[in-house]
């Protein structure tokens, strides 16, 4: 049985699911879950949970991630990318625009923004996601949301084809950020229609695409019995949060029960989630989080057995 935090290559046409239905087959379990879908033309890594692993996935999601978009200028679509019907068009000329119009309105973008999810997107909206409504030809108001773009940069020329400019823009973001929308947004504050014409993710959760491997790839591993080698273990998916090394074996077993603390037990001060880690194995003991209600108190919010 497999154990740990598997970096997938996703390749373009597949959805993320595809990808967790083909693991589940070759690996022989179904204890595999994905950590944040990939829509079916995007490429890039793809962090999978297995096994106990699969406890860690909301976390290894909250870490960041990073993109290699292109921007096109001179139409907007229904999906706000490449794929979708074009709802708007102008020609776009070397005169239109310039390097530096566009250098100064992505520095606009970086930090806390606001975005409205695309209408073709898995956003519920009383209990139904947008792309039902979207295929149904319904339109329902969508919720602003704040996400966080740690770093954007234009990372190529100007390129003028077939009526339209692109390049091409590197983005570090947060949890829940729409690249496409991000792109449609950014032709909105050059005043032209724009779109997302080609993404792929280089990082997720702490993994770079460098080390992901693709399904063709885990399949060979699996059947050479060497993929275990490959993943990485929970701890890695929870490096993100604050840890507390617990050297006591009195209170480890009681964490390994379940038990409640009282904050005072810790030097540490506690005001968010934090792992409890054996001082021997390096290994997570338990996840803990402060008490809703009981202000002194820490509870366990999962234990790995």
């Amino acid at each position: 049985m497999y154990n740990g935090i598997l970096p997938v290559y996703k390749e373009r046409g597949l959805t993320s699911h595809d990808v967790v239905f083909k693991l589940r087959k070759i690996l022989k379990t179904k204890k595999v879950g994905h950590t944040g879908t990939l829509d079916p033309e995007v490429s890039g890594v793809l962090p999978i949970c297995i096994g106990d692993a699969t406890k860690v996935s909301d976390y290894v999601m909250n870490m960041g991630k990073t993109y290699e978009a292109t921007v096109c200028l001179g139409s907007t679509t229904t999906t706000e990318d490449q794929t979708g019907e074009v709802i708007e068009r102008v020609n776009i000329e070397k005169d239109t625009i310039t390097s530096t119009q566009i250098d100064d309105v992505l520095v606009q973008f970086q930090g806390v923004i606001t975005q409205v999810p695309p209408m073709y997107s898995s956003v519920k909206v009383n209990g139904k996601k947008l792309y039902e409504y979207a295929r149904n030809n319904q339109v329902v108001e969508r919720p602003e949301r704040q996400v966080v773009i740690n770093q954007i940069s234009r990372t190529s020329g100007l390129r003028f084809e077939h009526n339209d400019c692109e390049f091409d823009i590197i983005v570090s973001c947060g949890k829940g950020t729409y690249i496409r929308t991000l792109a449609t947004d950014i032709g909105k504050a050059l005043g032209l229609p724009a779109h997302m014409s080609k993404l792929t993710r280089t990082q997720s959760g702490g993994f770079d695409l460098k080390e992901s491997l693709s399904l063709e790839a885990i399949q060979t591993l699996h059947e050479q019995d060497a993929l275990q080698e490959k993943l990485f273990p929970i701890e890695y998916g929870l490096k993100g949060l604050k840890q507390i090394v617990i050297s006591d074996d009195e209170i480890k077993g009681k964490i390994l029960n379940g038990q409640k603390f009282n904050k005072a037990q810790f030097e540490q001060n506690i005001d968010e989630i934090v792992i409890m880690v054996d001082d021997t194995t390096q290994k997570v003991l338990a996840i803990y989080e402060p008490h809703p209600e009981k202000i002194h108190e820490i509870k366990p919010k999962k234990v790995f057995n």
